[in-house]
């Protein structure tokens, strides 16, 4: 069946509610990188052309969470008093929407305006007194609890919320596809959706050339923070890809799952077994799963930090894994050399 897209429907005089992937590198309170964002330009000014009543835009930013955690278990290591809401405020601006809206700004020519959150009275108000074709970017959906919470229920409160403000929703952000997460998947109930021309392109894209027809060898690359976001991505590539290299934070729990010192680097301790029937499976179907075997490491999350390359299994307890070192990017290298198709999803180390 054809799956739908925002030109199959008619948006003409509509509100729509659009998800974007705009989780873009900031320093300093801007922009560095503008890619995502351009990316997402040809659905935004398709749907501005149809003439719709108006177009919020909405997307998170960074993971003030995840981010928080780190800091908590760096305070308790040292002593220090911790909050979460305090340490969430004071870096606020490494979370705020407000440079990208007006990054989209500028390259669409037109004036976006940023509402205060996501699910406020104030914000339906705002969202309702845009005028004819006018745009809102919404703040970061991850300063919301709701975003990401397990609780069905919470999530279904915050989709219900981002529903007000559309009567169509398009879902371009094929980057957070994967996620199960209110303003992905969860507003999806509440509104006609479809999806955008990015997702499109690239839905095509890994159906063709990665599902169907992978011209081989075919090597992937997984990397990112963690196994439980990607364990339906690496147990259906274990069923049509040559080669599978797996990198960044979550290659920590399989090294810890193979029983090797990882020190304080990032470990689902509830995925360790998981990782370790990952490991079963690629034996089983003789496919080679490549995984670090140096890093660079250091003692704190600090871009300031100083590091240390070292071998695999020698991370010291007060040591975690930052980066995949020189002599895992050459064995790396190896395993792609000769590939006719790569599937590359997520970092192979922090950046």
């Amino acid at each position: 069946m054809k799956k739908k897209t925002v030109r199959d429907i008619d948006i003409k005089g509509k509100r729509v509610l659009m998800r974007v992937d705009f989780n873009v590198p900031m320093k300093n309170g801007a922009v560095q990188d503008d890619s995502r964002i351009k990316a997402a330009l040809p659905t935004i000014q398709y749907v501005l052309d149809q003439g719709v009543k108006s177009l919020v835009l909405v997307s998170h930013l960074g993971d003030p969470k995840k981010d928080a955690k780190k800091a908590r278990e760096k305070a308790i290591a040292t002593g220090k008093p911790f909050d979460e809401k305090t340490y969430i405020e004071a870096n606020s601006g490494k979370y705020r929407m407000a440079p990208v809206a007006a990054r989209v700004s500028e390259l669409l020519g037109k004036p976006v305006k940023l509402a205060p959150d996501c699910m406020s009275a104030k914000t339906e108000l705002l969202v309702e007194a845009l005028p004819q074709g006018g745009i809102m970017m919404l703040e970061n959906t991850r300063l919301h609890k709701e975003e990401t919470s397990k609780d069905v229920a919470e999530r279904e409160k915050m989709g219900k919320a981002l529903a007000q403000y559309g009567d169509v929703f398009v879902n371009d952000a094929f980057g957070s596809a994967h996620r199960a997460h209110a303003s992905t998947e969860t507003v999806a109930k509440f509104l006609p959706a479809v999806a955008g021309f990015l997702m499109e392109k690239e839905l095509d894209y890994l159906q063709d050339k990665i599902v169907d027809h992978p011209a081989r060898p075919f090597v992937a690359i997984i990397g990112g923070a963690k196994v439980s976001s990607k364990i339906e991505v690496l147990e259906s590539l274990l069923t049509k890809v040559d080669r599978l290299i797996v990198g960044g934070g979550m290659a920590y729990t399989f090294l810890k799952a193979k029983g090797l010192a990882v020190g304080g680097s990032l470990v689902e301790e509830d995925m360790i077994d998981t990782a370790r029937e990952i490991l079963q499976k690629a034996y089983e179907s003789h496919i080679y799963l490549y995984l670090p075997i140096d890093h660079i490491v250091t003692t704190e999350f600090s871009p300031d930090a100083a590091s240390e390359h070292v071998a695999r299994g020698n991370i010291q307890p007060n040591q975690m894994g930052m980066d995949i070192g020189p002599l895992t990017i050459e064995k790396f290298i190896g395993a792609l050399k000769g590939a006719r198709t790569v599937f590359w999803n997520g970092p192979v180390g922090v950046f």
